[in-house]
């Protein structure tokens, strides 16, 4: 999913819907269109670069300025927002995981997916989402920011054609398409499972990743 018309998010209740920003409006129509009603026992890790960053901006503007703060805003400009709601809608009660982890969210993301699988989950729903930074971030732009989302249901690894390796590296190795006009990481992933590419390589500040496919 990517920028367009607000998602319907018709399975959530209304009242839970209501609250989500536009970001984790993304997130969850895709998690919804992974999970149904009876996979309730199904881990979620929810990955995001910057999350809910412009009710975050919000709420320090309204700081600023001395107005009182909404303690519901500030309820849902937390990193875990999109998690919670999810959970709650579904009455849910697995494990709801929300990272960041800058360039590399998306593989970190997968790694605590597998790690969920080998204590013994039998799937997990991995649920990538972002949007623009807002203006008065714009100067820490490393990519083309632009609203997205996406997610895969994961199962064990000797059902998936999809192979992660990585080991580390250092600033001065880190990839070239750095410049504010590149896609963004997780869209780069992206790119490579729908192409259907053989391999896919990433360099970052602390790793460098290397994504393949079966044949």
């Amino acid at each position: 999913m990517t920028q367009g018309d607000e998602p319907a998010l018709r399975q959530m209740p209304a009242m839970l819907r209501r609250r989500a920003g536009m970001p984790g409006k993304m997130a969850l129509e895709v998690a919804y269109q992974c999970l149904d009603a009876q996979d309730a026992d199904t881990p979620v890790v929810f990955c995001s670069r910057h999350g809910e960053v412009a009710r975050a901006v919000k709420l320090l503007a309204d700081l600023v300025r001395h107005d009182p703060l909404s303690p519901t805003e500030f309820g849902l400009a937390v990193h875990n927002a999109s998690a919670g709601l999810f959970s709650i809608a579904r009455t849910d009660r697995e494990n709801h995981i929300a990272l960041a982890a800058g360039a590399s969210t998306v593989e970190h993301g997968v790694i605590e997916a597998c790690g969920l699988l080998a204590d013994g989950a039998s799937k997990v729903l991995l649920v990538v989402y972002d949007s623009a930074l807002p203006a008065e971030f714009s100067r820490f732009e490393d990519c083309r920011e632009q609203p997205h989302a996406w997610a895969w249901l994961m199962g064990p690894a000797s059902d998936s054609p999809i192979h992660l390796q990585w080991h580390g590296t250092n600033a001065r190795a880190t990839e070239n398409a750095t410049a504010p006009d590149c896609m963004p990481p997780s869209l780069k992933v992206w790119r490579f499972y729908m192409r259907g590419d053989a391999s896919m390589e990433r360099v970052t500040q602390q790793h460098h990743w290397h994504w393949t496919r079966d044949a």
